[in-house]
């Protein structure tokens, strides 16, 4: 065991961090997290998020964890608001046990949000409607139109739930479903809502988001991911508007080449030209 696995992080600790990155206290961030890559925080994950929730919505930011529930698929109920049932995690599941947040209606990929209420509780209105789980007015949407960022805490880039909304904004080829399904979300009332949404779906892999990893470099080249550590975990802070912009430009001189088609790097000259 190294000196890094054995060192037990404090919430101030974690705040540094963040600081360190430059991480804005003032936005919209998103944050994938692994608990294991972090390592040990005194007082557990629940110290941890504390620790984000503190630092994110301090001066008016709102921090949003991902809640998914598309393990359910073949449920009566994809979504119910009453239950910590999700197939992210510990740290998805802490956050809706939490109490301080919001969890939005989206019967697949539900997010938890922090912050303001009035200013949540916009944020994630539209999630209620949409026909699509990362569609351009949903809360992984608005990460783009409103500036956010995406935090990847020990976690790649096929773990960035937001490079679908990408794809829904750009309405690139390849990556619905034709035909939507019915989804029924319990609310904590108990009422049923029954919606019709499109899943992901492109005709050369099972899960297009394995292939995320791909615009690492394209990223970085583009200086879309400031670097930093939370606990042990190397971390990426993200742009949203900075990743769709460097997609956009990748798709637009590939000249119709689906750049995830192939396991192979997207090609410098998709994305080192403007």
């Amino acid at each position: 065991m190294n000196e890094l696995d054995k060192r037990i992080y404090k919430k101030q600790d974690i705040i540094e961090q963040l600081s360190a990155m430059a991480a804005p206290r003032d936005r919209i961030v998103l944050a994938h997290a692994s608990l294991r890559a972090i390592g040990q925080v005194d007082g557990g994950g629940e110290a941890l998020l504390d620790a984000l929730i503190e630092y994110f919505t301090k001066d008016g930011g709102l921090f949003c964890v991902p809640t998914h529930t598309w393990h359910r698929l073949d449920e009566e109920i994809v979504l119910d608001m009453a239950s910590d049932d999700n197939c992210l995690g510990t740290f998805s599941t802490l956050a809706i046990r939490d109490g301080r947040g919001l969890r939005s209606e989206n019967p697949t990929h539900s997010m938890v949000v922090f912050g303001d209420r009035a200013k949540a509780e916009a944020f994630i209105a539209d999630d209620a409607y949409v026909g699509t789980p990362t569609a351009p007015e949903s809360g992984y949407g608005k990460l783009y139109t409103q500036g956010g960022y995406v935090l990847l805490i020990g976690v790649s880039q096929n773990r960035n739930t937001y490079l679908h909304a990408v794809d829904e904004i750009l309405g690139l080829p390849n990556r619905m479903e034709k035909n939507p399904r019915s989804m029924t979300v319990k609310r904590v009332s108990g009422e049923l809502v029954t919606r019709e949404i499109a899943l992901y779906e492109a005709d050369f892999t099972v899960d297009v988001s394995w292939r995320f990893v791909k615009y690492d470099t394209p990223f970085r080249y583009h200086g879309c991911i400031t670097d930093g550590l939370i606990g042990n975990a190397p971390t990426q802070l993200c742009d949203a508007r900075k990743m769709k912009e460097t997609v956009e430009l990748i798709f637009r001189n590939s000249n119709g080449t689906d750049v995830l088609k192939e396991e192979t790097p997207i090609p410098q000259r998709f994305y080192c030209t403007k």
